[in-house]
């Protein structure tokens, strides 16, 4: 068991990495200053499964992966281990014991004998929900999990989709009870949402991508972007009234049956104007638990659905658990799948969980968020790039800075025309000078997925290949004779993109909470969303680097290591040094160590005026400064 909780390095076990090539990894991990694995599901998954998220049974483990040894094996080469868990769902296949079994399917799973129907993972139906909420069905679904932890060889564990689950708080409990004493979950807080008071270490750090993100956007390109978006799609509306239209659209549509369903017990009219209208994920109200939160997330809501979610009338109990289960889908089919496609005024900002609306963040609101989770959930994660971004940080770093040079963005972008639809145009320009040098396969696959999450002018359902076949000829075009400037221009983008994630990475290397590394971001990174961002890792060029490394890792190397040096300065306070509005300051512990980095303006290292003797552990590395009291 390994309690110093450093870094976190999340690795996407699959076909190309099984826990026998994870456990070479550990010696180069180790080097790295990480402490932690954090581990893709790793119980046994459906066939031919590429993730894990699929689980068939949870009582092996993946056999496909290399079996239950070399798994405890991994475990005990010389990190601590965070595994990914997913007990809301699993696959409904012939090799799932519970699911092939009609007597245990009506008892595992929310499943209606008479009807065939089953509650769905979001609009996914192979994958059922299960009655996790049942003792017996716990226990045996997380028998071999708690195994795992009692066994020492598991020091936490990261729960997928708590908002599928009947009852979050009561689950997480039971957890407790069992003697797991690091959990994470992966709650989608929306902005200004506060994680509720369970027995959890935070979320998986969403919030903290979006913040370091907007903390870099420069505001004064608000206005200028703001027009250019307009005058190329037409589109003037916020965000807010795209993300309504298309939550409701989903409700109606993709999430039918699940209507259908809450109509069956308790049949109120607008039910699907009510869950779309939701400002976050879900509610949890239970006997004898309704928060204020609670309330205010329901102000909206007709009268009596309204009383009736709180359980002031007449709604049935599992009317009420049952809505709770669907809002989050509805949010996040509505939001992150379909109106980050639709609403592209710059896409640095639709990431999940970010509200595009807001443009920049101000460095008072970024350190506030640092003082509150410092108070609340001190080894909450900190992430820039997961599994499930829509893009990695180094992209969202290049695409943020065109706010800093709005102006020169909007002549390009006029000039560079290579898509009919004006909307898609705009779309793949970011994209394109986000990832740049990206493959022209890579493009390819992006561009049919971000089209038909759109479902603009094609979708999943009904492809509309011609429209598709010309966008793939274009961008075709386009690479076969890139336009006049795009070279030069994309090379400054992302000279100024290396310079933000280099901040990126400091600031989550030493702000309060537990950072974590996606695989492979610990060099250059520039992944669209998945599957492109799940490629195979090239390890033996990251090996090398350790040598020589360059900027970001030499940044992640030398921080990791002053953590292990001076543990408890990042254990204690946090403490804001006024800089200026261009410039992000603090002060970690007793004032032993002292970070400051460069939000925008000239290419200097921040200079600051605090009293005392300290060492700059960084050296020449980018305007970004990482000092420790000498």
């Amino acid at each position: 068991m390994n309690d110093d909780w450093r870094c976190t390095y999340r690795l996407q076990l699959g076909p190309d990495l099984d826990f026998r090539r994870a456990r070479e990894l550990v010696p180069y991990l180790r080097e790295l200053g990480v402490s932690h694995l954090y581990l893709s599901p790793s119980l046994q998954a459906a066939p031919g499964s590429t993730h894990g998220y699929d689980v068939a049974d949870p009582t092996r483990i993946s056999v496909d992966l290399g079996g239950e040894q070399a798994f405890r094996d991994l475990c005990s080469a010389g990190l601590g281990v965070l595994l990914d868990i997913v007990p809301n769902h699993m696959a409904t296949v012939d090799e799932n014991p519970f699911w092939a079994d009609s007597g245990r399917r009506a008892r595992f799973f929310d499943w209606d004998a008479q009807t065939g129907w089953h509650r769905r993972f979001f609009t996914i139906d192979s994958l059922a929900g299960v009655r996790v909420e049942d003792s017996e069905v716990f226990d045996v679904t997380h028998a071999k999990v708690l195994e795992l932890v009692d066994d020492g060889l598991v020091d936490g564990l990261r729960v997928d989709h708590p908002d599928g689950l009947a009852n979050p708080r009561e689950y997480l409990d039971r957890l407790a009870e069992r003697g797991v004493h690091r959990v994470w979950v992966e709650k989608i807080l929306e902005h200004g949402e506060q994680l509720r008071d369970w027995p959890v270490e935070g979320t998986t750090g969403y919030e903290f991508a979006n913040d370091v993100t907007a903390l870099f956007v420069d505001p004064a390109g608000e206005q200028p972007l703001t027009e250019l978006y307009a005058e190329l799609t037409g589109e003037t509306r916020r965000f807010a009234e795209v993300a309504a239209l298309a939550k409701l659209d989903q409700a109606h549509t993709e999430f039918r049956p699940e209507f259908h369903k809450l109509r069956s017990l308790w049949d109120l009219p607008g039910l699907e104007e009510a869950a779309a209208s939701l400002p976050v994920y879900r509610t949890y109200v239970e006997p004898g638990r309704v928060e204020e939160a609670d309330r205010e997330a329901l102000v909206l809501l007709p009268d009596e659905l309204r009383r009736g979610l709180l359980l002031e009338g007449d709604a049935p109990a599992e009317f009420v658990t049952r809505f709770q289960q669907v809002t989050g889908p509805v949010m996040a089919k509505g939001v992150e799948d379909t109106s980050f496609y639709r609403w592209v005024r710059l896409t640095a900002l639709g990431e999940v969980g970010g509200d595009p609306d807001r443009f920049s963040l101000p460095v008072e609101e970024f350190h506030r968020t640092n003082l509150e989770r410092a108070r609340r959930f001190p080894l909450h994660l900190l992430a820039t790039q997961t599994h499930d971004t829509k893009r990695s940080g180094d992209v969202r770093a290049r695409i943020g800075a065109l706010a800093g040079m709005a102006e020169e963005w909007a002549e390009r972008a006029r000039a560079w025309r290579i898509l009919d639809d004006g909307h898609e145009n705009y779309q793949l320009l970011q994209a394109l000078v986000g990832a740049w040098p990206i493959g022209r396969r890579r493009i390819d696959g992006y561009m049919l997925k971000a089209l038909r999450e759109a479902g603009r002018n094609t979708n999943w359902v009904e492809p509309n290949e011609t429209h598709e076949r010309a966008v793939t000829a274009a961008v075709d075009r386009f690479y076969e004779r890139p336009p006049d400037g795009f070279e030069e221009f994309v090379g400054r983008v992302a000279a100024e993109g290396r310079l933000v994630s280099l901040a990126h990475t400091l600031l989550k290397l030493t702000v309060p909470g537990l950072p974590d590394i996606y695989q492979g971001d610990e060099l250059e990174s520039l992944s669209l969303v998945d599957p492109d961002n799940r490629r195979p890792v090239d390890w033996q060029a990251r090996k090398q680097a350790l040598a020589d490394p360059p900027p970001k890792l030499a940044v992640i190397r030398a921080a990791l290591d002053l953590r292990v040096r001076r543990p408890e300065a990042f254990l204690g306070a946090y403490e804001p040094v006024d800089a200026g509005p261009d410039v992000c300051a603090f002060i970690r512990g007793d004032g032993d160590v002292m970070v400051a980095v460069r939000l925008r303006g000239p290419v200097v290292k921040p200079a600051l005026a605090v009293p005392g003797n300290w060492r700059e552990v960084l050296g020449e590395i980018g305007p970004v400064a990482l000092l420790e009291r000498a």
